[in-house]
C-alpha cells in the first residue's frame, strides 16, 4: 500500500482503524503519534463542561502559536472542541486563519478521543496548511467549510 502523503487523511486513518472497532481511541494510543512525525501539526485538547474550560494540553511546535485568539489555527480548532464531543464523532474543517502573523490556508480534522470508553475526555486535533500566496486574495479568518466524520 502507497504511504499517505497528507497528514489529516493519514491521521485520521489510524484514527478510525480503532474508532471502526466500536470504540474511541484512548489517550496512549495516540501518544506515539504526537511523539512521531506527525505529531509537529497535531494538538491534544482536554475538553471540560465548556469551551471556557477546554484547554490545550500539547501542541506541536508547527502549531505552537498564540493559542488563545480564534483567528488563529490552534484558536479555531479548540473553539470547535465542544461540537465533537457533543456529536460523539469527529470533524473535518477548512478554512482560512493566522499562525504565527501569517495568512494560512489549512485543512484539519478533530477527533473524539476517550479514556473510560463513554466519556469523550480528550479531542486530537490534527491540521496541515499552506501559507496564502500572494496572487491569493486575502481571505477573513474562519471556518469555510465543515464536514462529519
Amino acid at each position: 500500500m502507497r504511504e499517505e502523503r497528507r497528514l489529516v487523511w493519514r491521521v485520521l486513518r489510524q484514527w478510525k482503524g480503532i474508532a471502526d472497532g466500536g470504540r474511541f481511541p484512548r489517550r496512549d494510543e495516540i501518544d506515539p503519534w504526537l511523539r512521531g512525525q506527525d505529531g509537529a501539526n497535531c494538538l491534544l485538547i482536554a475538553v471540560g463542561w465548556s469551551v471556557e474550560v477546554s484547554q490545550t494540553v500539547v501542541v506541536g511546535v508547527n502549531l505552537a502559536a498564540a493559542l488563545c485568539p480564534t483567528d488563529t489555527l490552534a484558536g479555531l480548532l479548540l473553539s470547535r472542541a465542544q461540537r465533537v464531543v457533543s456529536a460523539r464523532r469527529g470533524l473535518m474543517v477548512e478554512g482560512s486563519a493566522a499562525l504565527r502573523g501569517v495568512n494560512i490556508l489549512y485543512r484539519a480534522a478533530l477527533l473524539p478521543i476517550s479514556g473510560n470508553g463513554p466519556t469523550i475526555d480528550h479531542v486530537l486535533g490534527a491540521a496541515n496548511y499552506r501559507s496564502l500566496r500572494d496572487d491569493e486574495p486575502p481571505m477573513r479568518p474562519g471556518i469555510v467549510g465543515m464536514q462529519w466524520i
